[in-house]
């Protein structure tokens, strides 16, 4: 079901997210030297191209496959190179502990998923890799900005705090920001950011 979502909203000839990156994402990026990255959910590739242009190694997932045409489209474009995978998160495997860094940009799961899914990365982070989230918190409900309807898919700092126990919480903070990120990201936003450690 939600692959049919996804693949009709990607399927528009527009980047409908833009095609510059998340600023939070980008923000923490250009703190860091360039090692290997992994973005799931990157949908049509603004956060993997960035990234790529900055000399990452980038590996990127999503189920939609009209994601990723868009997504490799964006790197010839840019004249970089991604991997991108399309399959289900769950269902995904990596070579255990070969990432210097996993991104969560926007990447929400049903409920009964989100924990599940959060932890099924972990042990692909290399020990003192971070891991970086930006997504909506529950208060995003009251906001026409983006973002799942539901409350339940939207992000508490207690459940993110018990999905990445194993991690050292560099910052946990929600806040209110301007979306600026194509069509369907815009406006006031209610948002949660985490930065994490492996020991």
């Amino acid at each position: 079901m939600m692959k049919s979502f996804w693949d009709e909203r990607f399927s528009a000839p527009e980047y409908i997210y833009g095609e510059k990156p998340n600023a939070f994402f980008a923000e923490q990026m250009a703190q860091l030297k360039p090692g290997k990255l992994l973005l799931p959910c990157e949908g049509e590739g603004r956060n993997a191209v960035y990234a790529a242009e900055l000399g990452w190694e980038v590996e990127a997932f999503d189920q939609s496959e009209a994601g990723c045409t868009k997504a490799t489209n964006l790197a010839e474009q840019k004249g970089v190179s991604i991997q991108y995978q399309i399959g289900d998160w769950l269902g995904l495997s990596y070579p255990l502990a070969s990432f210097d860094v996993i991104a969560l940009v926007f990447a929400h799961l049903p409920e009964p998923l989100r924990r599940a899914g959060h932890q099924h990365l972990l042990p692909f982070l290399k020990p003192g890799g971070l891991l970086i989230l930006e997504g909506f918190n529950k208060n995003q409900i009251q906001f026409n900005s983006g973002g799942p309807r539901d409350p339940q898919m939207l992000f508490a700092p207690a459940e993110l705090r018990e999905d990445f126990a194993e991690l050292d919480i560099l910052m946990l903070e929600e806040k209110e920001v301007e979306l600026d990120e194509g069509a369907y990201h815009q406006g006031r936003a209610a948002v949660i950011r985490l930065v994490g450690r492996k020991p």
